[in-house]
């Protein structure tokens, strides 16, 4: 367990700053689609799953209002072509 965690620090530590950088517009844009699956599913939802996606809901938002604190103190920008080509990024490595 230790072991584990030494490993992912160190692979976190030797990421330079261009790889940490799309690693959090990705995590933004992981999120933002959480987000918004969450909401369609609240939508639809049985009333015994209501509380769990208000849950879900409220965990998104706060993790994308933690996410845009980070991306605007590193002072960083998504626009929406660089959205675009990291969902593909994103959806080449799934494949």
């Amino acid at each position: 367990m230790i072991y584990e965690e030494y490993i992912k620090v160190n692979e976190i530590a030797e990421k330079d700053e261009d790889e940490k950088n799309t690693e959090l517009m990705q995590s933004l844009i992981r999120t933002k689609r959480d987000l918004e699956l969450a909401n369609r599913n609240f939508e639809y939802a049985e009333a015994e799953l209501i509380d769990y996606y208000t849950y879900q809901i409220k965990a998104n938002q706060s993790k994308l209002d933690y996410l845009l604190k980070k991306i605007k103190k590193r002072g960083l920008m998504l626009d929406i072509v660089c959205e675009t080509d990291l969902r593909l990024e994103m959806r080449n490595e799934v494949s």
